[in-house]
């Protein structure tokens, strides 16, 4: 006779078990590995032996963002391709001949700051309102290195609106599409900007790597707020067509990862040539043969000279309490700003006038009356490069010329190390390069870093630098989400 008795493997609690391990396979690939945390090696690792597949990659930060985003405001857009993205790339993994080689981001998915263009299904926006349903007439020269690279772009990362250069009232990390970032280690304290959503989502694991902008300071500060690695690379290294402008002179698109490793393999991804960005010509002589990964030696601070900043050069250091890079700055925005939104191929403004109008207009949204946009209405006062903005760019040639250039010849500098990104400013106006590296937390559990700083083309050393320091210390820690 039959046995009446239930068999454990038809109970029913057997089944919801059954279920929940499913759910935790897909969403976390292998239950020996674990997605949190892991660098861009330990994900192709686990690809290459079967532990892990783009599409759970992806499925995974889709989930995080969607628990983590509505308290952090990190990601202002999701791409809905980036699931058929990951599918694609499992796809190509699988049909690889044995040897053969796969771009060095693939299946990786980044998100982009959203001053960065991309032709699909997403927006580009500045963080402003009135760039919305705007097309763009082509991907960044940055994206599509990341495509060829075999990346899957996962979404938009938030910014200070206008990557901070509509008005100094306006507080970091805010913009009209997606309101205020919030630091994940102080939930209370700034995440600093303007690429607050980049540094903000890969510290708390809502992405594997990201990309971030820098003027002055905007890939640095924030990457020191939440011990993330930032790479502010040489004007010109890294193209800048396609991305919404402040100034060609100062702007540069870098990397924004949880290790020095992350960073180098985007920034070997995206270095390099694009005749859309006539500084890339001149750049790319820069960009060594055989790319950046060659530099991330154990050993890397080895022999190298090392100067610390004490006392800071000022404005009155060369005879003049004026603003130099602000004069410059004004006309120069005007003018890239209007070249930009003259080249959308859909857009409501066409001009910086359009844009003061439409603040003006949505004002309640845009918060215009809180925050003001004093940098826009400044800048539409320019008429060009005139006498006076060429004095300033005069000035600001000889201060990085006869300031850090000659301080780091004479001295015979490898690099220049200074605490948080309070040398920002001195890299931004000639165009140099940073590496910023998480080096501690305060009493209220602030993340702080080291920029080491050098000049035009010194990446390699800098990456020597910066990833033995990283190696020998090993600070960085996820994120508590406290106030």
């Amino acid at each position: 006779m039959a046995s009446t008795k239930t068999s454990s493997l038809n109970s029913p609690l057997f089944l919801v078990l059954m279920i929940l391990f499913l759910q935790t396979m897909l969403s976390s690939g292998s239950p020996s590995f674990s997605i949190k945390e892991a660098t861009v090696h330990d994900l192709q690792l686990a690809f290459a032996k079967g532990q892990l597949t783009s599409r759970q990659l992806v499925e995974f930060y889709l989930g995080e963002i969607r628990r983590l985003n509505p308290l952090l405001r990190g990601v202002i857009e999701v791409n809905p391709d980036a699931l058929y993205q990951a599918d694609k790339a499992d796809k190509e993994r699988k049909a690889k001949a044995p040897g053969a080689s796969l771009g060095g981001l693939h299946g990786i998915p980044i998100l982009l700051k959203d001053n960065i263009a991309t032709k699909d299904k997403m927006n580009t926006t500045a963080g402003s309102l009135a760039l919305l349903g705007s097309v763009v007439p082509r991907d960044a020269g940055v994206v599509t290195r990341l495509r060829k690279s075999g990346a899957i772009i996962l979404g938009k990362a938030s910014l200070s609106e206008w990557a901070h250069y509509r008005g100094n009232n306006v507080p970091s990390g805010w913009c009209a599409v997606s309101g205020r970032g919030r630091n994940p280690y102080n939930l209370s304290a700034s995440p600093c900007g303007s690429s607050s959503g980049s540094a903000i989502s890969v510290a708390a694991n809502m992405a594997a790597v990201t990309l971030g902008t820098e003027t002055d300071g905007s890939i640095l500060c924030p990457s020191n707020n939440n011990a993330v690695v930032g790479i502010k690379p040489t004007v010109g290294l890294t193209s800048r067509a396609g991305v919404i402008p402040i100034t060609p002179r100062q702007d540069t698109v870098g990397p924004m990862c949880r290790t020095v490793a992350d960073a180098v393999y985007v920034l070997d991804a995206i270095a390099g040539l694009d005749y859309n960005d006539k500084a890339t010509i001149e750049a790319s002589k820069y960009v060594p043969r055989g790319g950046y990964k060659q530099f991330l030696k154990p050993d890397g601070l080895k022999g190298k000279r090392l100067g610390l900043l004490r006392e800071f050069f000022d404005l009155a250091a060369y005879g003049s309490n004026v603003d130099y890079e602000s004069i410059a700055m004004a006309a120069e925005f005007k003018l890239a700003i209007n070249s930009y939104l003259q080249e959308l191929v859909v857009s409501r403004v066409r001009s910086l006038k359009d844009l003061i109008a439409f603040n003006n207009k949505y004002s309640k949204s845009e918060k215009t009356k809180e925050y003001g946009q004093q940098l826009f209405l400044e800048a539409e006062a320019t008429n060009g490069i005139g006498k006076k903005e060429k004095e300033a760019l005069l000035n600001l040639a000889k201060m990085s010329r006869d300031g850090f250039e000659k301080l780091m010849i004479d001295n015979k500098l490898d690099a220049l190390l200074t605490p948080f990104a309070s040398s920002s400013y001195i890299l931004a106006r000639g165009g140099y390069p940073g590496i910023i590296v998480p080096a501690g937390y305060d009493a209220e559990a602030m993340p702080f870093g080291l920029c080491f700083g050098g000049l035009k083309g010194s990446e390699p050393k800098l990456i020597e630098i910066a990833y033995d320091f990283e190696q020998a210390t090993k600070i960085r820690k996820p994120p508590s989400f406290k106030h």
